[in-house]
């Protein structure tokens, strides 16, 4: 993975959050803002905006500067955890102008935990942890069990969707909707369902690339 590979993975998950912008506000209204789906368009358009135009080629100065951004661009709850994750990843980049499996395995693993510690949160509460996570976790799984590029981010898609629909059974405890507690259980976390788009378009990316090498 290279800057070209991140601009292209970016406008994918752009094009799908914009796909799911109504939903995204759907989800959001019932114990959030209410303006989910619109901040998140306005984050990766930021990404989209900023990758069109940089000449950065080291991927850890990429990502933190894209972390930046992120939060300037979405400034919500969500797009702050999402520059936390962002940041993350880009400490384990530093110096790297091309990533491999190994190294986004170490990246995404690095990612949740700065997300963990920045905003004191932790799996089975109802956030976008629930799918990125889970998410890390089939990426670090089948990258050691030698799994092809596009097989692994099959899993790890698979497994951030799977960790969405999962947080129908969670309560809340975060935010404005932890105020709702045991009523929100029954209901898609909105932050969940982003992080579900975001490998979502991944992996997309990588199986458009793969197709096009036969």
């Amino acid at each position: 993975m290279d800057i070209n590979d991140v601009k292209l993975i970016t406008e994918n998950v752009l094009k799908l959050v914009k796909e799911n912008r109504d939903y995204l506000l759907d989800l959001d209204s019932q114990f959030g803002d209410g303006d989910l789906g619109i901040s998140m368009v306005q984050g990766f358009s930021g990404l989209k905006d900023y990758l069109e135009t940089s000449k950065e080629k080291d991927l850890g100065k990429l990502f933190f500067k894209m972390g930046m951004i992120f939060n300037e661009s979405a400034p919500s709850s969500l797009g702050t955890i999402i520059s936390f994750w962002l940041l993350g990843i880009g400490g384990s980049l530093k110096g790297k102008e091309n990533a491999d499996k190994n190294d986004m395995k170490i990246a995404l693993e690095n990612g949740i935990s700065k997300l963990k510690e920045r905003a004191n949160s932790k799996e089975n509460e109802k956030t976008i942890l629930d799918s990125l996570s889970p998410a890390a976790k089939a990426f670090q799984k089948n990258t050691d069990e030698k799994k092809t590029v596009l097989e692994i981010l099959k899993e790890a898609s698979n497994a951030a969707s799977k960790g969405s629909e999962a947080t129908k059974n969670m309560t809340a405890v975060h935010g404005r909707a932890a105020y709702h507690g045991e009523k929100t259980i029954g209901h898609i976390d909105g932050g969940s369902y982003v992080g579900k788009l975001i490998f979502e378009g991944i992996y997309n990316y990588y199986k458009e690339k793969d197709e096009k090498l036969y």
